[in-house]
């Protein structure tokens, strides 16, 4: 199963969700989790220094030089059934690449999460995030942020909602304008901020956290 997450906004919050998925999926009985970092900023959210070696960047650039069971050798243990494919330096992925990425992600037997980051058109994010079995809009219940959800090139399997206080829109909002449901809501919350300032997001999951994206999961 792949899950990729994405928004069609910057600062939704995407990837704390990606990842905080992935940590509440790994505590789970079974083989495992993968997380795919697209965005490249998985490391920093998981506490880890960002990695010396090759990402899906470079294997993307290096193109048919590179087999396909490189990605591999690249994954890096975060914690018990967690391993992280880091972006790493580079440009984005481009064609045949993003294509063999998608096949080999969903013959994984692991459970894949994917942070494709903000979409854009034609970009190579897209095309995994659209191709995963399910894909998650992260947004926050903000007018700009539902229109350009709207105006997005594909259409989420679900929603995840990052709760702000004061807002005028809530989850019948977007699950009527968008024709999806919100699978998950996510509260602000000063402790999230706090671990993930601290790099302590991967040892020390709040549990509001926990509790909020179990729908997701």
């Amino acid at each position: 199963m792949v899950v990729s997450c994405w928004s069609a906004k910057g600062g939704s919050g995407t990837t704390v969700v990606a990842v905080s998925l992935a940590l509440v999926l790994a505590a789970r009985p079974g083989p495992g989790v993968l997380l795919v970092d697209l965005a490249g900023d998985a490391p920093a959210a998981l506490g880890l220094p960002d990695p010396s070696g090759p990402g899906v960047a470079a294997w993307s650039a290096a193109g048919a030089e590179v087999p396909a069971d490189a990605l591999a050798r690249i994954e890096v243990a975060v914690a018990p059934g967690l391993d992280l494919l880091p972006r790493g330096d580079g440009p984005g992925m481009v064609g045949d690449r993003a294509e063999l990425l998608v096949a080999l992600l969903g013959a994984d037997d692991r459970t894949v999460v994917v942070d494709c980051g903000t979409l854009s058109t034609g970009s190579a994010e897209l095309a995994v995030a659209a191709a995963a079995t399910t894909s998650l809009l992260v947004t926050r219940p903000c007018y700009l942020a539902l229109r350009r959800a709207v105006a997005a090139p594909i259409r989420p399997s679900g929603a995840v909602l990052v709760n702000e206080p004061g807002r005028a829109l809530d989850r019948g909002d977007i699950e009527a304008v968008l024709g999806v449901p919100v699978v998950a809501e996510v509260a602000t919350d000063p402790s999230v901020a706090r671990a993930v300032d601290a790099g302590l997001l991967a040892s020390r999951l709040p549990r509001s956290l926990q509790r909020s994206l179990r729908g997701a999961a």
